[in-house]
């Protein structure tokens, strides 16, 4: 039977409030939207790290492609890509960076165990979620090395998670993670699948179209930063001819220095307990700080350079408050010294020679004049620096540093780690749907964090007053 004018302009009108309350703000017209920046932080195993530095083993690892290290185990992945689409929830997000393994060394001087993950990628699609890696790897027993690209290596529970609906930055905390069949065969046999490995997090930048058209639009003021670059390695060439170098030319100047990496995880471990914060320009680059700004002299010919940097580091924890500020390089006959002002336990000395590096070629190279990720050793006054920690002489993280003499050479780009994320909301619960996105923290088995949309009860609400409309014009009985 044909329902009144009435009854249908009601109908429209649930439905359509029923549409709009499934319908994400926004996405009303849904598109996939532009993952750029960001990190995903991932131990891969905490047993497996310390099987391959503990006695049996007796190995070790070691960081590439700009990969860092954050908290007690955990590896840090950089500079996210992907897309994202609030309406479906589908989301894919590449990171830069690796982490080799090795151990059980032998006579010949060769690993028994060698193996790198590297460039982990998430998909999320459908209920469910795959994390992909690159896979290098060295089979027991036959020591033959495998390559493989983007193995699917474990599988990720976001059951409970609605992916739709979120803003930027798009988070997910302590998704748990199980070894796949195809990942323990590029596991090297080490674990069977179905293995738990440690839970995945991430945070990533998303570009509404707004934020993408303004982006791609022409620079009027000043040039577009650049792009993240997977490794902090890579130095951009300038597209145009180079311009003469000349003695006191220097444009634009940066130093790249992370201090030591066991020290940043002694300070956020579990014994300090403690954190960084940056201040006066610098920037954190995971596994690395930029002290920018550089102004000084610069002689091409001779490959010197005296120049002083902005940017501070202040690491404080227990027992612990140490700033180093007013970074400065030297590089005369083929080696350099980075100083600093030291500032500990309410008293600074200034300009303390931190370290050695060594730069034999710092001639411009299509505008730039660089050092790329020097060895460097702690000299005297950085041993006493850093209180006795480490002895004079001890290998600290390598020294890079980069000089621009031309308009059209561009600094290197630093790791993309993406937004901090400011809040999480509870996942939403198919069997009670929330009315709305309340901002919560999450719970430490919660799976992830996102904003939820609860129509249900609107649904629910829609159907019944339908069904009473239609009783009313059938004469349908109530009980």
């Amino acid at each position: 039977m044909m329902l009144s004018r009435p009854a249908r302009a009601l109908a429209v009108t649930l439905l359509a409030a029923l549409l709009a309350a499934l319908v994400p703000a926004g996405t009303a017209h849904a598109e996939s939207r532009t993952v750029q920046g960001g990190r995903l932080d991932w131990g891969i195993r905490s047993s497996f790290q310390s099987y391959v530095t503990g006695p049996i083993a007796q190995g070790g690892w070691g960081l590439v492609g700009g990969a860092a290290t954050t908290g007690g185990s955990q590896f840090r992945f950089h500079s996210a890509q992907g897309s994202y689409d609030p309406a479906t929830g589908a989301f894919e997000a590449a990171f830069s960076g690796g982490v080799h393994f090795t151990g059980h060394r032998k006579a010949d001087g060769t690993n028994e165990l060698d193996l790198t993950i590297s460039r982990p990628r998430v998909r999320i699609q459908g209920g469910g979620g795959t994390l992909y890696a690159d896979m290098a790897s060295k089979a027991k027993g036959s020591g033959r090395t495998t390559v493989s690209s983007q193995v699917p290596l474990a599988t990720l529970d976001v059951g409970g998670i609605d992916m739709r609906g979120g803003g930027s930055p798009v988070s997910l905390s302590g998704v748990p993670a199980t070894l796949t069949p195809q990942g323990a065969s590029a596991f090297a046999g080490y674990y069977p699948a179905g293995t738990a490995l440690d839970p995945v997090s991430l945070t990533v930048d998303v570009r509404t179209p707004q934020r993408q058209a303004r982006t791609n639009a022409p620079a009027t003021t000043a040039p577009p930063a650049p792009t993240a670059q997977p490794s902090t390695n890579q130095s951009p060439t300038a597209s145009s001819s180079e311009a003469p170098a000349r003695t006191g030319s220097l444009r634009a100047a940066a130093v790249d220095w992370g201090v030591r990496r066991t020290f940043r995880e002694y300070v956020t471990g579990a014994i300090s307990q403690g954190e960084w914060t940056l201040a006066d320009g610098a920037q954190d680059g995971g596994a690395l700080f930029r002290f920018t700004a550089g102004k000084g002299t610069y002689d091409p010919k001779k490959g010197t350079l005296d120049a002083a940097f902005a940017g501070s580091v202040r690491f404080t924890g227990t027992h612990l408050d140490l700033t180093l500020g007013k970074v400065a390089v030297k590089v005369t006959g083929g080696t350099g010294t980075l100083s600093a002002d030291v500032t500990s336990a309410g008293k600074t000395d200034r300009a303390v020679p931190l370290v050695t590096f060594a730069a034999r070629d710092l001639t411009p190279k299509n505008g730039l004049a660089a050092v790329t990720e020097a060895p460097a050793t702690l000299t005297e006054g950085g041993a006493k620096a850093f209180g006795g920690m480490y002895r004079a002489g001890t290998a600290m993280d390598p020294v890079s540093l980069a000089v621009t003499v031309d308009t059209e050479a561009e600094l290197p780009a630093l790791p993309d780690l993406g937004s901090e994320a400011t809040q999480s909301a509870a996942p939403s619960k198919p069997a009670t749907p929330a009315p709305t996105a309340a901002p919560a923290p999450a719970a430490e088995t919660s799976t992830g964090t996102y904003l939820a949309i609860g129509a249900g009860g609107l649904l629910a609400a829609a159907l019944a007053v339908f069904a009473a409309v239609r009783r009313r014009r059938t004469g349908t009985p109530t009980g």
